[in-house]
């Protein structure tokens, strides 16, 4: 069992500063620099009498790279989703540019969220459950206070199986998420790579990854959430605000 938050006030003071907050607005930073810029740029300027193909592609995915280094160099810390989000850019750009065939974008864009599904379930067999630590985060939830109720009522091992059951519907959700990526990039990406076309389908592409695929990816994330969260009162007896770290310290 950790050590209780108590006996550590620093880590309870770093996790309160203003800076180590997440920056209002980030949501919307996110779906201009990651959605919204780039589908304009493949859409709008992939002409030849503007900026081409090719240039259109580099600079639409400049800005989700840029963002995505720049927020790393903000949180002061390495994300695996971030490095991953990075790297799928990267590999979008060079299969573009390389001219390569589209279903070499089908099939990364279904390879990113297989694998962030199998790390779901790998982990599942660690120390380090993924969505363990991502629901139950200590800058947010008292981790030895709930772990301590739960074990007065003898509600331990009860609460582990249903975060485990949540991990399967997680790790589910990004297996599905895989399966609509590669058919969504099959069905889009229909033109030989090098010309406008091309770059306006990847815009639609990235267009509608987000309702089509990204949005009920977090619906489902959030479902689960609710379902570890809505167990703490069935098996401890207790709010689940008891057991949330006070952000006014």
């Amino acid at each position: 069992m950790t050590t209780d938050n108590t006996e550590q006030p620093q880590s309870v003071i770093d996790t309160t500063k203003p800076e180590n907050k997440p920056p209002k607005g980030s949501f919307l930073a996110n779906l201009a620099f990651n959605i919204i810029i780039p589908v304009l740029i493949l859409s709008r300027l992939s002409g030849e009498d503007s900026l081409g193909p090719a240039l259109s592609i580099v600079f639409a995915l400049s800005f989700p790279i840029g963002y995505g280094l720049w927020d790393l160099r903000q949180s002061g810390k390495i994300n695996p989703f971030s490095i991953l989000g990075i790297v799928s850019v990267f590999l979008t750009g060079g299969i573009s540019l390389l001219q390569l065939d589209p279903k070499y974008i089908a099939i990364k864009e279904a390879a990113i969220p297989a694998c962030i599904g199998l790390a779901v379930l790998f982990t599942q067999r660690t120390r380090f459950p993924l969505v363990k630590t991502l629901i139950l985060n200590a800058q947010l939830v008292r981790v030895d206070a709930l772990y301590a109720a739960l074990a007065s009522n003898g509600k331990t091992a009860l609460f582990e199986k249903r975060l485990a059951q949540a991990s399967l519907i997680v790790a589910g959700s990004f297996f599905v998420s895989s399966v609509l990526n590669y058919v969504l990039a099959k069905v889009i990406l229909v033109s030989p790579p090098g010309t406008t076309e091309f770059s306006e389908e990847l815009g639609r592409m990235t267009a509608l990854s987000y309702p089509v695929i990204a949005l009920p990816s977090m619906v489902i994330l959030m479902l689960a959430i609710w379902y570890v969260f809505s167990q703490v009162k069935k098996l401890t007896g207790e709010s689940l605000e008891t057991f949330l770290v006070d952000q006014e310290k």
